[in-house]
């Protein structure tokens, strides 16, 4: 059953959206090296909570923290530790809330200190690829050419798009129909309707697209072992075209803070 939203159900949508993106706006601003996944995850909890919200995804399915932190070659679902972050690591970061009756749901991918240009390349195109497959969301277009712009922007750049998970509707559950898949064909599925809210996540390998659930029951990681990427955005159609319910720019901003505050600590040392 797919549900199609109202106007003001997706402006609650977007307040949900909203205070995920500066949840991750708030670790970006404290994500590096030195700083452990346990302790950002506690942070998060406790800004959503302070904000009236509650973790979307504690207790979901399971699962015990409030962020999915998937470090290196791990692709989503990853579990905060008590290990510190390493310079040189990236980390796709996922967080959800539920606010007045609705989920809002977004991802982004970390690089933490000086990470490898051809891996800095590997979170370019897929966060690229994200924003392909948002150009195709309008009224009367389908999934499938949603699905197929992200394959052919991937396929361009050689790298592999994980088939085993996809994106999903968002409402009043976490987890709604219809099922988004990174890759399709055009023309082919879903027809887009006004209301309809989903989540785009291209989850992208370095190296082949095998992936497997690791022993904590959680972790899903690349078969090979080779770094992955995931960008993820809500967005609503409307009859004007695509809506962006999460905002990565504020994620951009408080990461420049970052940087800032790591050259002047280096200009002190050196003083």
């Amino acid at each position: 059953m797919i549900y199609y939203k109202t106007d003001e159900e997706i402006e609650l949508i977007r307040k949900s959206c909203l205070l995920v993106s500066k949840t991750l706006a708030m670790i970006a601003e404290i994500l590096r090296p030195g700083v452990r996944g346990i302790d950002v995850d506690k942070l998060a909890e406790e800004f959503i909570c302070d904000h009236g919200a509650v973790p979307g995804f504690k207790g979901l399915y399971g699962f015990p923290n409030t962020l999915t932190i998937s470090r290196n070659h791990a692709v989503v679902h990853g579990v905060p530790s008590k290990e510190e972050f390493k310079d040189g690591e990236i980390a796709s970061i996922d967080c959800g809330v539920y606010w007045d009756d609705f989920y809002g749901d977004s991802a982004y991918t970390f690089a933490i200190g000086d990470v490898n240009e051809s891996v800095m390349r590997l979170l370019e195109v897929t966060n690229d690829s994200l924003y392909a497959g948002i150009e195709q969301v309008e009224v009367g277009k389908r999934l499938g050419d949603v699905g197929f712009a992200i394959q052919s922007y991937i396929n361009n750049h050689n790298y592999s798009i994980v088939r085993d998970l996809v994106g999903h509707g968002v409402g009043r559950s976490l987890h709604e129909e219809p099922k988004v898949p990174n890759y399709g064909r055009r023309g082919q599925g879903l027809k887009l309707k006004e209301g309809l809210v989903i989540a785009i996540e291209p989850m992208i390998n370095m190296g082949r697209k095998e992936v497997y659930l690791s022993e904590d029951g959680h972790t899903i990681v690349t078969r090979d072992g080779k770094p992955s990427a995931h960008f993820e955005h809500t967005v609503a159609v409307r009859k004007k075209g695509v809506d962006i319910l999460s905002d990565q720019s504020l994620i951009e901003i408080a990461m420049q803070k970052n940087v800032n505050l790591k050259n002047i600590n280096r200009a002190l040392a050196t003083a």
